[in-house]
């Protein structure tokens, strides 16, 4: 049999829907292919780096390395502003959400949560509910709960971490806080710095990017759960130091400025504050810039007394938005520099460059004489001297020194209101300063096109319009400096962290306002003023010649007459001036409300201070020298022949009491100052009782003559503070003495008399 044949098998066709369907998904499955062949293609080339970066990103944790900020120093290299090392303390609330599951999961039965806000709490007087709400935040790892802590509260931290093992839940951070050495010195021009660290007022902002440094950063690797890892992504960069900042401004200086601004704005009642200002005339140096009331760079964010009390009878709830508000407006106003940041009206210390101006354009004689009336009609509005009654006939040297309103207009009138105006902006009234502190403002004037004769009779003793305390020093400093405008500053220098010089103050070129003979004339003038019978002599200091002028503004309310605004301007010594002292109170209340009473008594006193630390020694004249004071000599333990010859040699007269060969007591004590003329010491001897006690008088009011007698009559002795060399001049009187009358003090003790000029040589009104 032959084999069989096999059967062929028949094969359908596939359907058309098939074919096509496997086509599409084939298509698919490529393109898809294809597009993550090219995203993983691209991925490697092109966004290499930029995705590596994000996975770096995600894998570590960035923390800034702050830079140690630069220093401030006086011209003395005093410190002003520094750094010093508090700590940071703050949770890690991820790491330690880990260690609880942890613990948990151990059955360790311990409570992180627990531990660390009862612990932590009472450590950093915290509450310990805020520090569990802290702690819950587990999306963080690193939330900061105290800043500025100090170095004993760090460690014990460091205690409660080391006993609970709690080394990465709470970290303790050493950073670099500001600190100010001498608290309120200068408040307002120095500044101080915020939280960040960063500049926030004075030549804290001003100068932040050169204190401020570079900040460096450390790099580290975590986990998932927010530990270290160490790779290649580690990296560590240092911070770079802050440059140092060596300013013009003088501690001692400052200090007594400080001090007789703030006693000018007690004593006088004011109410907008007091300002002051100290500068070398010459260089336009700043020594001491101060306003009052000030505040504390270590605590800026408390406010001054007055403030707070505005604050506590506004009757706003502490939870008021409106409350907010004025808490915020009263730290602004507290903060705010005076002496550049606002304009006053300088009165009758603008006659300084009025007369200037007339000298240099040769439009009055010295000697040339005018008529005041008490008024001047100015196209049909009459305008008032301070003296309504007029001063009568008085050449413009006395017009000057006596401030007489109308003899300043008809000079300012004789010079026109387009010649006026040219000296205005020689003298830099114009512009701004350049002062190198933030926020400085300008005058207040009416424009040139606009300026009448009226505008200009009034502007030409000071009333009307406004100017910064700035720009009114550093415009009486050019005709004090003999007629060149210079640059007012704060900062001499700045050195990098090893003390090398980036940077040094210099002036550019000086503007000329006026010739160097009319700057010698002007002085002259102004220095009669002070030591002879001018409206300035309450500015006058013994052994000095000082240039001074005061005013008495009135501020323009809308519709009526404001409050005043009292200043005094002085510069020494008046025949070769190196420094200018200015003094403002804003709307002083108590007493006479004049500059001549409100201000310049505190110039003066800035200047006996300042001028001898400056290393300007007083030159006596022969009358100063017969009025001196005299310091009592210390005679106790002396036999009787030495001491009766010390206290003649020192012109005290001599009473003795007792018998014995050494001197037991004496009356007054060694090294208190007294009057030389009448000057008399108690001299005890043996076991002898000292004299009977005596009531002291009081003399507030009396003339200094009067005074005088009354304290040599009752067995005391006599000290003077004030006007020494105007003790006979008419208007003088007493206004203080250093113990209350109807005291019983031992018969000899000295008497302290402060005396005044309450003439009112100054007010200005328009």
């Amino acid at each position: 049999m032959g084999k069989p044949k096999s059967k062929k098998a028949s094969v359908e066709p596939a359907a058309p829907q098939i074919v096509k369907r496997s086509l599409i998904l084939l298509s698919v499955a490529v393109l898809l292919f294809v597009g993550l062949a090219s995203r993983i293609l691209i991925l490697q080339t092109v966004g290499y780096a930029k995705y590596e970066q994000k996975v770096i990103d995600q894998i570590t944790t960035e923390s800034q390395v702050r830079a140690a900020r630069g220093r401030i120093y006086d011209a003395n290299g005093n410190l002003l502003a520094d750094h010093i090392t508090s700590y940071r303390i703050f949770l890690a609330p991820h790491r330690i959400a880990y260690a609880q599951s942890e613990a948990n999961r151990n059955g360790e039965g311990i409570d992180y949560s627990q531990i660390i806000s009862t612990r932590l709490s009472g450590i950093l007087n915290l509450d310990a509910e805020h520090l569990r709400e802290e702690i819950a935040k587990t999306r963080y790892l690193d939330r900061t709960v105290a800043r500025d802590v100090d170095e004993a509260t760090a460690n014990r931290v460091r205690e409660l971490i080391r006993d609970y093992s709690l080394q990465s839940m709470i970290g303790v951070e050493a950073v670099n806080t500001r600190y100010y050495p001498y608290g309120s010195l200068a408040a307002q021009t120095i500044g101080f710095t915020g939280s960040d660290g960063a500049g926030l007022y004075g030549l804290e902002y001003y100068y932040n990017e050169q204190l401020a440094g570079e900040n460096g950063r450390y790099i580290t690797a975590r986990d998932a759960r927010g530990n270290a890892m160490p790779d290649e992504y580690e990296e560590f960069s240092a911070a770079t130091p802050g440059c140092d900042l060596h300013t013009t401004l003088d501690v001692f200086v400052q200090s007594a400025l400080d001090e007789q601004v703030k006693t000018a704005y007690i004593e006088a009642g004011g109410k907008n504050r007091a300002a002051g200002i100290v500068m070398n005339v010459q260089t336009g140096a700043i020594l001491g810039m101060s306003t009052y009331p000030d505040f504390d760079l270590n605590d800026p964010w408390t406010l001054d007394g007055q403030s707070a009390e505005k604050l506590s009878q506004s009757g706003l709830s502490k939870d008021s938005a409106e409350y907010a508000a004025l808490r915020r407006e009263l730290l602004m106003t507290m903060w705010s520099n005076k002496t550049i940041t606002e304009s006053y009206i300088p009165g009758s210390t603008f006659k300084i460059m009025t007369a200037a101006m007339a000298l240099e354009s040769d439009v009055v004689r010295l000697e040339e004489t005018f008529q005041c009336t008490g008024s001047k009609n100015v196209l049909g509005f009459n305008i008032h001297c301070h003296k309504r009654k007029g001063h009568g006939t008085l050449t413009f040297v006395e017009g000057i020194q006596q401030s007489c309103n109308p003899v300043l207009m008809s000079v300012g009138l004789r010079l026109g209101g387009d010649r006026f105006y040219e000296y205005l902006e020689r003298f830099g009234f114009l512009g701004k300063t350049g002062v190198d502190l933030p926020g400085e403002g300008g005058s207040v004037l009416i424009s040139k096109e606009n300026f009448t004769d009226l505008d200009l009779a009034i502007y030409s003793f000071g009333q009307n319009f406004n100017v910064t305390l700035l720009q009114q020093i550093t415009a009486v400093s050019s005709v004090a400096n003999g007629g060149y405008l210079v640059t007012p500053h704060l900062v001499d220098s700045i050195t990098d962290a090893n003390g090398n010089v980036v940077w040094q103050f210099e002036e550019s070129e000086k503007r000329q306002t006026v010739s160097l003979e009319t700057c010698q004339t002007v002085s002259q003038i102004l220095m009669d003023g002070v030591s002879g019978d001018g409206g300035a002599k309450n500015a006058y200091v013994a052994g000095y010649r000082i240039a001074a002028k005061t005013g008495t503004s009135q501020k323009k309310n809308v519709g009526s007459i404001g409050e005043y605004v009292c200043s005094t301007i002085a510069y020494a010594p008046a025949d070769n001036p190196q420094y200018a002292v200015i003094i403002i109170v804003d709307e002083p209340t108590a007493g006479i409300l004049y500059g001549s009473t409100v201000a310049a008594p505190y110039v003066g006193a800035v200047m006996e201070t300042i001028l001898p630390h400056l290393g300007i020694e007083p030159v006596y004249s022969a009358e100063e020298l017969e009025n001196r004071t005299v310091t009592a000599p210390d005679c106790r333990n002396l036999k009787r022949e030495d001491a009766v010859n010390t206290c003649r040699k020192n012109g005290l007269e001599i009473v003795t009491v007792g018998e014995g060969e050494l001197v037991t007591a004496q009356s007054p004590t060694p090294g208190t100052v007294m009057e030389k003329e009448n000057g008399k010491i108690i001299l005890y001897f043996g076991q002898s009782p000292p004299l009977g006690s005596v009531t002291v008088p009081n003399v507030v009011g009396k003339t200094p003559k009067e005074a005088n007698q009354m304290l040599i009559d009752a067995g005391l002795n006599i000290s003077v503070w004030g006007l020494r060399n105007h003790a006979g001049s008419e208007g003088v009187s007493v206004i203080a003495q250093s113990i209350p009358p109807g005291s019983e003090v031992p018969r000899g003790t000295v008497v302290e008399i402060t005396l005044r000029s309450l003439t009112d040589e100054d007010l200005d009104e328009s």
